[in-house]
């Protein structure tokens, strides 16, 4: 079964590659093996667009997204695990509850407060908004946290340790494994992100990969000049990264969710 679903999951990644080594006439062939090799697709990508630029914006905007945020939620998620005060469960429940409101009721709202401050046509928005932390990695470390022995905090206060140090020398060193989680999903998470690139971003210079995929789209795909062998060049080249960074972070990500099961 593992086998089948292996085959079933992996079968469009390998259509992707056949079909960015194809010709123009040969894309929609089914054919997993190309008939004709045309490895000039990949050149004529960086002639068309910008892939390097939106593929180092990308980097910076997650780079900055999953810093910000894994920082911002492990800080709350040490509050609400260590210390005890009247309404805890009942601040982490309304946190939780922000999980159930879907991105489209807030979407104007923010965007009307980031015109405010003049931030529209810029990154910031991109990643900005992740230093007020995420409800679900919030959700994330706090179970993690909970799971270290209370007695290590304890003797830390009796040295003489701040509240802050106990969360930066011990609480931060001990949930790698959880940190290594909510930096990696950030950084996916922000990689696919469209909609808000979408919204935001208006110069060819400042676009994101899912942005810049976008514009491919729109040039050589629907409407435009039908060079799917392009778009399927482009689209590969933008996939690649996530691929490497989960195989050099696998241990980490594995790590990290065998861990979350212990009970706090």
């Amino acid at each position: 079964m593992l086998g089948l679903a292996s085959v079933v999951f992996t079968y469009p990644f390998v259509w992707l590659i056949s079909a960015s080594l194809k010709p123009r006439t040969e894309v929609f062939d089914n054919a997993l093996i190309p008939h004709t090799l045309r490895l000039e697709n990949f050149a004529d990508v960086w002639d068309y667009a910008p892939v390097l630029t939106w593929v180092g914006n990308s980097a910076v905007v997650g780079l900055a997204a999953a810093t910000t945020v894994t920082i911002s939620s492990a800080l709350v998620a040490f509050g609400f695990a260590y210390f005890r005060f009247p309404g805890r469960n009942v601040l982490f429940g309304l946190v939780l509850a922000t999980m159930m409101l879907p991105q489209a009721v807030t979407m104007i709202p923010v965007y009307l407060i980031w015109n405010k401050l003049g931030l529209t046509g810029t990154q910031v928005p991109l990643w900005a908004q992740n230093i007020f932390g995420s409800a679900f990695y919030i959700f994330l470390l706090r179970q993690f946290f909970l799971g270290l022995p209370r007695e290590l905090f304890e003797a830390a206060r009796v040295d003489g340790s701040s509240f802050f140090g106990l969360f930066w020398r011990i609480a931060l060193p001990l949930a790698r494994p959880a940190l290594a989680i909510v930096f990696v999903f950030e950084i996916q998470a922000s990689w696919n992100d469209l909609i808000r690139p979408l919204i935001y971003l208006q110069e060819t210079s400042l676009f994101t990969v899912p942005r810049g995929l976008k514009a491919v789209i729109d040039t050589f795909g629907n409407g435009g000049e039908q060079h799917w062998e392009i778009v399927m060049a482009a689209s590969l080249i933008a996939t690649l990264p996530m691929i490497i960074i989960f195989a050099v972070a696998q241990r980490h990500i594995i790590e990290g969710i065998a861990t979350q099961g212990r009970k706090g």
